[in-house]
């Protein structure tokens, strides 16, 4: 049996996680379980990597940070939320504390990249008119996020006009635009090119610092992850059996993710990585 690698060097015992698991088990109906006895803490202020090859329960376990998957046995807490024992109601008020950003942008093409940022507000805009129904300080502060993410210019174009690493960071200011506690990014870099990819990574890191916010990403690269995130943990047939701040390890100690899975190997190869997803 492996042993996982175990976290070394704890964040300050002042500094409380802002999303807690703890022995998350996830299985959907009578199938094998997708998480097996999870553990996992994000902290403020740091971007963590979640690696594992295809199958492992990365995607699960994002889900089930967000109430998108079931939680059949352990615990879950995200910006104060008891998942296994949410009231009425509460749900929403979960989902508009957790910013996520997809590997396919999610964006309204036809609508303007302004709109689609303003979009990030509508938990708490009340009833509003995508046209011109949004508040002058939402609007204000939508372009205030295109300017941070570096594309402002773009504000009254089509969504669907923008380059792809131009539609990720729309993508990343309108779940800013949720004032989010905590973001979850699943696999934002699968569909860019290594240069983007790398500039998206820079951006979601950037933001866990000044904003001081858990940012969880998944992702396929390894070296994307050893570069980019303050700590890697890792899942192999939905058991977590790395976590450990990124310093500490290296593609030899990270190979255990790995060990036995079939196929072309691609975690090296940015290129091949990036075409698998275009072509998905």
């Amino acid at each position: 049996m492996t042993t996982a690698t175990t976290l070394s060097s704890a964040p300050p015992s002042t500094t409380l996680p802002l999303a807690t698991v703890r022995g998350l088990r996830v299985a959907y109906g009578d199938r094998p379980l997708v998480l097996d006895g999870v553990d996992l803490d994000l902290f403020p202020g740091e971007l963590v990597a979640l690696l594992g090859a295809s199958g492992s329960g990365k995607s699960t376990l994002m889900k089930a940070l967000t109430g998108f998957a079931p939680v059949n046995e352990g615990s879950v807490r995200v910006a104060g939320y008891d998942l296994t024992n949410l009231r009425h109601g509460q749900l929403r008020g979960l989902r508009a504390s957790v910013g996520q950003v997809f590997q396919q942008f999610n964006l309204v093409g036809r609508l303007s990249v302004l709109t689609n940022v303003l979009t990030g507000a509508l938990h708490d805009a009340g009833p509003v008119n995508l046209v011109g129904g949004f508040s002058a300080a939402h609007r204000r502060r939508a372009l205030e996020l295109l300017d941070r993410v570096g594309i402002a210019h773009k504000a009254n174009e089509q969504a669907r006009s923008l380059s792809g690493g131009q539609q990720q960071r729309v993508a990343i200011a309108r779940a800013l635009m949720q004032q989010p506690r905590i973001v979850l990014a699943d696999e934002p870099v699968a569909s860019l090119d290594p240069k983007m990819s790398h500039a998206v990574l820079d951006l979601l890191h950037d933001i866990a610092r000044q904003d001081g916010i858990p940012v969880l990403v998944s992702l396929h690269v390894l070296p994307l992850a050893l570069e980019h995130s303050d700590r890697i943990v890792g899942l192999r047939h939905g058991e977590m059996l790395v976590s450990a701040p990124t310093r500490e390890l290296d593609a030899e100690k990270l190979d255990v993710l790995y060990a036995d899975v079939d196929g072309h190997d691609d975690r090296f190869d940015e290129e091949g990585d990036h075409r698998g997803a275009a072509l998905a």
